[in-house]
C-alpha cells in the first residue's frame, strides 16, 4: 500500500506540474500575443517572425534617424534661405547698394551704406556657422570646428576645416583683392593656406585650391530607406558644405568636374570665380568700392564707382540663382525624406500585420484555452486535497 501511494504521488506531482505549465503559457499567450514561445514550438513560424522582428527593428530605427536628419536639414534650409533674404528683402544688399548709385549720396551717406554692406557680411557668416544640437550643419565631414570667420573689415574670409584622418583644422584665408592693379575696380578672392598639419603648405597660396575642392567634395550619404547600401550613389547626401552654398556648386558636381585635385567646369571657372560672385563676393566688392570710390576727392573718377555697382547688381542676380537652387535642393531633400518617412510607417504597419499572421495568438482561442487549463488546474488540485487525506493509519495496514 506504501508504495501504491507513492507511485501515485509521483504521478499526480508530474500531471500537476504538466497542467500548470499549460495554463502558464495560456497567460503568456494572452499577455504577449504571440502563438509560442519557443522555436520548438514551431520552429518555422517561430524563425520567420524572428526575421520580420529584425526587419521592424530596422525600420523603427531607420523612421528615428529621419527625424533627427530632417532638423539638421531644415537648420540648413533656413541659413540658405536667411542668406537668400540678406540679397533681396527690403533693405536688403540690392536695396543698399541701388542706393549707393544714385548721383546724391555722398559722403556719410556712403559711409553709412558701407556699414550696413559690412552687417550683412557678418549676418552671412554667423548663418554659415549655424548649428544643431553640437555640430555646425555646414562643416560637411566636420561637424566640430566653426567653418567661418570674417575679418572686421570683411575683406578675408577665413575657412577652417579638420579633414577625415587628421587631428588639426586646416585654416585657409580667402581675401577680396582688387586685381589688375589699382583702380581697375575689378575685385576676385586670393586663397591662402593660413595653417595646416601639413606644414609645407602653411603661408603659401599653393594647395589652396585643392584642398577648398577637397572640402567641397565631402559627402554624407545615409541608409534610412532610401535607395540601396549597395550602391552608395544611390543614398540621400545629407551634407551641404558652406562653400557649397555659397558657390552653388554641389559636392556631386565638384567630384565630377576635379582634375588634378582642383575643381572646374566647362568654362574653365573654379571654386574661387565662383566665390567672387557669392553672396559675401559681392556684398563685399560694393563695400570696398564705396569705401575707395565713395568720396569726394575730385581726383576719383566718379563714374567708376557706378560701373562697379551696376556690375555688381548684375552679379547679384546670378548670385540668387545660386542659393535658390541650393535652397531647392534642400527642400526637396527634406520632402523626400518626409515621403520616405511615411513609407516606412506603412511598412511598419505591414510588418506587425504579418507578424499577427505567422505569430499571433487567436484572442478567443486563447481565452478559451486558459480557462480550460484553469479548470483543469483546479481540478488537479482538488484531487490532489483528497490523496493527501490519507493518514498514518493507512500505512500501517
Amino acid at each position: 500500500m506504501r508504495v501504491t501511494n507513492s507511485m501515485m504521488y509521483r504521478n499526480f506531482t508530474s500531471s500537476t506540474n504538466t497542467v500548470h505549465s499549460r495554463l502558464n503559457k495560456s497567460f503568456n499567450k494572452i499577455a504577449t500575443g504571440s502563438a509560442y514561445e519557443t522555436a520548438a514550438d514551431s520552429p518555422i513560424s517561430y524563425y520567420q517572425g524572428r526575421k520580420i522582428d529584425n526587419q521592424f527593428l530596422d525600420v523603427k530605427s531607420k523612421a528615428a534617424l529621419i527625424k533627427d536628419v530632417q532638423n539638421r536639414i531644415y537648420q540648413q534650409e533656413v541659413g540658405a534661405r536667411d542668406i537668400q533674404q540678406v540679397l533681396t528683402r527690403e533693405g536688403g544688399a540690392r536695396t543698399v547698394v541701388m542706393r549707393a548709385r544714385t548721383g546724391t549720396t555722398t559722403g556719410t551717406a556712403l559711409d553709412t551704406l558701407s556699414s550696413d554692406l559690412l552687417q550683412m557680411q557678418h549676418e552671412i557668416v554667423n548663418n554659415l556657422n549655424a548649428q544643431y544640437q553640437d555640430f555646425y550643419v555646414y562643416g560637411g565631414n566636420d561637424l566640430s570646428t566653426p567653418p567661418f570667420s570674417l575679418s572686421a573689415d570683411g575683406k578675408t574670409l577665413t575657412f577652417s576645416h579638420i579633414f577625415p584622418g587628421e587631428e588639426e583644422a586646416t585654416v585657409i584665408d580667402m581675401t577680396l583683392t582688387e586685381k589688375g592693379g589699382a583702380d581697375s575696380g575689378s575685385y576676385e578672392y586670393i586663397a591662402t593656406v593660413k595653417s595646416s598639419p601639413n606644414p609645407s603648405l602653411t603661408g603659401l597660396p599653393t594647395g589652396a585650391e585643392e584642398l577648398l575642392t577637397k572640402a567641397m567634395s565631402e559627402q554624407g550619404r545615409i541608409d534610412i530607406g532610401y535607395g540601396t547600401i549597395r550602391d552608395h550613389d544611390t543614398l540621400l547626401d545629407t551634407f551641404t558644405g558652406g562653400l557649397n552654398l555659397l558657390t552653388g556648386i554641389s559636392s556631386d558636381a565638384v567630384k565630377a568636374s576635379t582634375t588634378n585635385g582642383v575643381y572646374k567646369d566647362k568654362e574653365g571657372k573654379g571654386i574661387l570665380d565662383y566665390l567672387n560672385n557669392s553672396a559675401l563676393g559681392v556684398i563685399g566688392q560694393a563695400k570696398q568700392a564705396i569705401d575707395k570710390y565713395g568720396t569726394d576727392d575730385a581726383s576719383k573718377d566718379p563714374d567708376k564707382l557706378d560701373e562697379i555697382l551696376n556690375r555688381v547688381l548684375g552679379d547679384m542676380t546670378m548670385t540668387e540663382h545660386h542659393i535658390s537652387t541650393v535652397y531647392s535642393d534642400l527642400g526637396n531633400k527634406y520632402k523626400l525624406m518626409d515621403t520616405t518617412y511615411d513609407s516606412l510607417n506603412k511598412l511598419g504597419d505591414n510588418l506587425k500585420e504579418q507578424y499577427t499572421d505567422i505569430m499571433g495568438a487567436d484572442a478567443y482561442e486563447s481565452i478559451i484555452d486558459m480557462w480550460e487549463n484553469q479548470y483543469s488546474y483546479s481540478a488537479s488540485l482538488k484531487l490532489g486535497a483528497q490523496l493527501m487525506s490519507s493518514s498514518l493509519f493507512d500505512f500501517m495496514r
